[in-house]
């Protein structure tokens, strides 16, 4: 059990940068609808940059905005294959994150890039758990604001009408394909973000590192909205929508804890998390199909 607690703030950081990823999955797939697969890519890249960048002596932070740049320009070209080729969303990120593992090779000219805390003034590292804490938290709040603000102007309505009914956006005048680009665009720099600081707290970049990442992201928005939904009900607004997904990526680690504490093999971890996400994604069908069921149960006893 102490081996397990000491275990924690371990999970809590890494819930809370990848967090900022799940919060760029929550804007594509649940404000876009748009299942973008460029996220297991994009994650890589931000990494790459950032470790790239820092070891040729750029400063974290400049490096860091580099690798939003790098991620938003992923977003774009998955939105072009998109709405100027006409691909299918789940096959343009596909393309898209094909054409990415090669790009991130070569950033890094090779696999992977090590980058020392010991060498360079990271921000977050693993070696100092509760200052990493501090500081994703921090990015958290940030970004949250930010996206709160940003989706309270017209051009952020104009994206989640988009998402909420193109056709009739279509007829209002917005151009979708624009939204479209702006949201896939918006979504892989936070994604590449957390990219960036998770290769810093981990001290290496690797051209495998975002393999999953939609999965993970995914697994976040789940169960999050499963988790807020049964707490907040109707009164769940945006912030608090938002807040939550960052709690399931938490959530998702701290499980993933629990299951390696356990000392399930590691080479099994892929298959629990598979479970994991099951589960969470079934719940809210299986309530909802409960209801009707009962419902209907109701009506035909009274008749």
């Amino acid at each position: 059990m102490a081996s397990f607690i000491n275990m924690i703030p371990g999970d809590v950081a890494q819930g809370l940068i990848w967090g900022i990823m799940a919060l760029g999955v929550f804007m594509t797939f649940k404000i876009l609808n748009f299942a973008d697969m460029t996220v297991d890519g994009t994650f890589a890249t931000g990494g790459a940059v950032t470790v790239m960048l820092i070891i040729s002596g750029v400063s974290t932070p400049v490096a860091l905005l580099v690798a939003v740049i790098a991620g938003i320009l992923a977003g774009i070209m998955t939105g072009f294959f998109h709405t100027v080729l006409g691909i299918p969303d789940i096959l343009a990120g596909i393309l898209s994150q094909m054409a990415l593992y090669s790009i991130n090779l070569n950033i890094m000219g090779g696999a992977n890039k090590a980058v020392s805390v010991d060498v360079y003034n990271l921000m977050v590292s693993l070696r100092y758990v509760s200052k990493t804490i501090v500081i994703a938290l921090i990015f958290v709040a940030v970004v949250m604001l930010l996206m709160y603000w940003y989706f309270g102007t017209e051009q952020g309505s104009a994206i989640r009408a988009t998402g909420n009914n193109p056709h009739m956006s279509l007829a209002q005048g917005i151009n979708i394909s624009v939204m479209k680009v702006i949201g896939l665009a918006v979504s892989n720099g936070l994604v590449a973000l957390s990219g960036g600081l998770f290769a810093q707290y981990q001290g290496f970049a690797d051209i495998n590192m975002g393999r999953g990442s939609i999965v993970i992201g995914l697994a976040a928005v789940i169960i999050g909205e499963v988790l807020g939904n049964a707490i907040f009900g109707k009164r769940m607004n945006f912030m608090l929508r938002m807040t939550f997904v960052v709690i399931g990526a938490i959530i998702f680690y701290l499980v993933i804890g629990v299951v390696l504490w356990l000392h399930f093999p590691s080479d099994d971890l892929k298959l629990f998390t598979t479970v994991i996400v099951a589960i969470f994604m079934a719940v809210p069908y299986l309530k909802d199909k409960a209801t009707h069921s009962y419902r209907s149960a109701g009506k035909g006893g009274r008749n």
